[in-house]
C-alpha cells in the first residue's frame, strides 16, 4: 500500500513538473505577446512617416495580441542586460547611429543567438561603415529613382508572409534599389516588376537580382525580415502593409512555428 502511495506521488509530482513546464519557451520565459523594442533614431533623413509609424504599428501589436512595442531613440537600450527584456528589435532609421563597439556586440549577439531582426524602409539606409550590419540585414539603400504607382511581384505565392497579396499588386510609394544584396543568402519575397516603372530614368542601376522589395533572411540562429515600403504615411495606413509587418513581425518571434 505504502508502495502503491509512493508511486501516485511520484506521477502526481512528475505530472505538475510536465505541466509547469510546458508554460514556458526554450529561454525560460513564459508564454505570450513578443516583446518588441522599435528603433527609429535618425542620423540621416528624417521621414515623416516615423512618428505615426509608432502608434501604427503599437496598434497592429494590440489588435493581433502577438506583440507589445517598446519604442526608442537611445542607442543605450541596445546593452546586454536590456536587450534580455526583448524577443526582437525592428529598425527605421538613417545613417550611422553612435552605438558604441560593446553595444554593436551586443546587437549581434542577441540576434545570433535566435531573436529576430525587422527592417523596415529607411533601415538599409543605415551604418554603412559597419560592415557586420550588412550581414543582418542583406543589403544597402542606393537611390529611389522612382516615387510612384508601381506594381509589386509576389515572388513566393506559397508565402505564410506575401500570399495573401496574389501574384502582384499595386502601391504608391518611394521605390528603393537595393546594392551590396546577399541574394545568395536571402529569400525574396516581393520584387518590382521593371515593366511599371521608366528603366531610362536617370540614376537608375541595373543588377541581375533587379529591384528586391522584400526578403527574409537568416543572421546565425536569429531570424531577418525586411521591407523596403513605408515612405509615405498612407502605406503605414494601408491594411496590405500592415498584414505584412504582422506576418513578418510573427515570423521573426516564432509565432505559429
Amino acid at each position: 500500500m505504502r508502495g502503491c502511495l509512493w508511486v501516485s506521488s511520484c506521477l502526481l509530482v512528475l505530472c505538475a513538473f510536465v505541466i509547469g513546464s510546458s508554460s514556458l519557451d526554450l529561454s525560460g520565459k513564459a508564454p505570450g505577446k513578443g516583446k518588441l523594442l522599435y528603433m527609429t533614431l535618425t542620423k540621416g533623413y528624417h521621414h515623416e512617416s516615423v512618428e505615426p509609424s509608432k502608434q501604427i504599428l503599437a496598434a497592429i501589436g494590440e489588435k493581433s495580441g502577438a506583440f507589445e512595442v517598446t519604442d526608442t531613440e537611445d542607442v543605450g537600450d541596445f546593452t546586454r542586460e536590456n536587450l534580455k527584456k526583448y524577443d526582437a528589435v525592428m529598425f527605421n532609421t538613417t545613417g550611422e547611429l553612435p552605438m558604441t563597439d560593446e553595444e554593436k556586440d551586443a546587437l549581434v549577439e542577441f540576434l545570433r543567438s535566435g531573436h529576430g531582426f525587422v527592417g523596415v524602409h529607411s533601415a538599409t539606409d543605415t551604418f554603412y561603415q559597419w560592415e557586420t550590419y550588412n550581414d543582418i540585414i542583406g543589403g544597402y539603400f542606393n537611390g529611389h529613382p522612382w516615387h510612384q504607382l508601381v506594381t509589386v511581384e509576389v515572388v513566393d505565392a506559397n508565402s505564410k508572409l506575401v500570399g495573401f497579396l496574389g501574384k502582384s499588386f499595386q502601391i504608391t510609394d518611394e521605390i528603393y534599389q537595393i546594392s551590396d544584396f546577399k541574394a545568395d543568402t536571402s529569400q525574396v519575397l516581393l520584387k518590382l516588376d521593371p515593366e511599371s516603372v521608366d528603366l531610362k530614368k536617370s540614376g537608375v542601376q541595373k543588377r541581375y537580382y533587379g529591384w528586391p522589395v522584400a526578403w527574409t533572411r537568416m543572421f546565425g540562429k536569429g531570424r531577418v525580415y525586411y521591407n523596403s515600403l513605408g515612405h509615405e504615411v498612407a502605406v503605414w495606413n494601408d491594411p496590405r502593409y500592415q498584414k505584412m509587418l504582422l506576418n513578418g513581425i510573427k515570423w521573426v518571434l516564432r509565432e505559429g512555428d
